[in-house]
């Protein structure tokens, strides 16, 4: 059975300069069942509710600015999965989650960045997940167990964000081995409680972790990891790093 992942997917940048979170998503990739289908829940797609594509050809989306051209000319065409998605839907209303199908959304790099990296083939067909940031990560827990009978049925689901994102704390010219206190203190702080399955202390994190709201000004980035958490259940780090002196590029597994 596939697990659920949690990936950090940092910059866009990622796609042409993979780094170590590069390799480390193909060694996963590999190692994994080859999945019929993706389902991706991206900090890039805040809603109020749930929504999920059902764009049979969905486009890829450079939904940033300021990057070298050769990022914008990178495309990542992975079919969409219409039943799939309809599966979802089903699945998620079953679960008092209301939610409904977006024909016309394409893929944020938030889905595609990481993706292009473990299936540069891009023939797996891709599912995404709305993120309804308003309701922290209890809610986002929900659906990831709403949806983890889908690992049975070959269905790989990730949750696709940042396990720390203050980007006006990032130094450009810090190397792999500098890493701020602070950003080092609330991952580790993360990883203890992952660990020990201290489900009230994750849910509470803005009060309880160390530097929880200096490493999260705002929480979207951070709430993907609860949807892969919901999805699954043993804990194992795959990955372990920054970049940039205090951006996470950690990538979790839930088996």
């Amino acid at each position: 059975m596939l697990p659920s992942l949690f990936i950090s997917h940092g910059s866009p940048m990622l796609a042409l300069e993979p780094g170590a979170s590069g390799p480390a998503l193909a060694r996963l990739a590999a190692q994994l069942p080859r999945p019929r289908a993706i389902v991706v829940m991206s900090a890039h797609w805040e809603t109020t509710e749930l929504r999920v594509t059902s764009n049979p050809h969905p486009p890829t989306w450079h939904d940033f600015g300021g990057f070298p051209a050769a990022l914008y000319a990178v495309q990542y065409p992975a079919p969409g999965d219409p039943q799939l998605a309809e599966q979802v839907r089903q699945r998620l209303n079953e679960a008092g989650l209301p939610t409904t199908l977006d024909a016309k959304r394409p893929f944020d790099h938030g889905a595609w960045v990481p993706l292009s990296l473990m299936y540069p083939a891009a023939d797996i067909p891709v599912v995404q997940v709305s993120l309804p940031s308003q309701n922290g990560p209890a809610y986002q827990q929900q659906v990831g167990q709403a949806l983890a009978a889908l690992r049975e049925e070959g269905v790989l689901l990730i949750g696709s964000g940042s396990i720390t994102h203050n980007l006006r704390e990032l130094d450009w010219h810090a190397g792999p081995e500098s890493v701020e206190p602070w950003a080092l203190a609330f991952r580790d702080w993360m990883i203890d409680k992952l660990a020990a399955g201290d489900t009230p202390a994750l849910h509470d994190y803005r009060r309880q972790a160390p530097f929880a709201v200096r490493n999260h000004p705002s929480d979207e980035h951070l709430l993907p990891l609860y949807f892969a958490r919901g999805a699954g259940e043993r804990f194992a780090i795959e990955h372990q790093g920054f970049t940039l002196g205090a951006l996470g590029m950690d990538i979790y597994r839930f088996d």
